[in-house]
């Protein structure tokens, strides 16, 4: 039986691997896409601290449904759930809401694939 101690660590670790990936991928690699896009828009990417605090919690709410997940199914269910869960619902919606720059996609697919990956890599191995 794993420690309450133990399944906090493996939570924190899955969020702190998630919201690394985030600030890589949006903050670093694709953050010209996303301001040349909201400006096409007519407005300017939301970048304030509190939007980035904001991602954080998301980051670590995300980490949250991967290790519930990782409970009850094998690692490639559990990657494909917190994919399709973490990452196509998201961009299904700001697609609709028009403010998806498709032109991350080829980047962020593969990357968003990694970062799940891991995530569930962490939580199924420590369950």
């Amino acid at each position: 039986m794993k420690t309450q101690t133990h399944n906090i660590l493996v939570f924190l670790l899955a969020g702190l691997w998630i919201n690394a990936n985030e600030f890589v991928r949006n903050q670093i690699l694709l953050n010209g896409e996303w301001v040349k896009h909201f400006q096409a828009m007519g407005q300017v990417f939301p970048s304030a601290p509190v939007n980035g605090l904001v991602w954080v919690v998301w980051g670590f709410v995300f980490a949250g449904v991967v290790y519930a997940i990782a409970k009850k199914f094998t690692l490639a269910q559990t990657f494909a759930l917190a994919w399709v869960l973490g990452f196509v619902m998201m961009w299904l919606v700001i697609w609709n809401l028009n403010v998806l720059p498709m032109a991350i996609l080829p980047a962020a697919i593969p990357l968003s694939l990694i970062e799940s990956l891991g995530a569930a890599y962490i939580c199924k191995r420590a369950n």
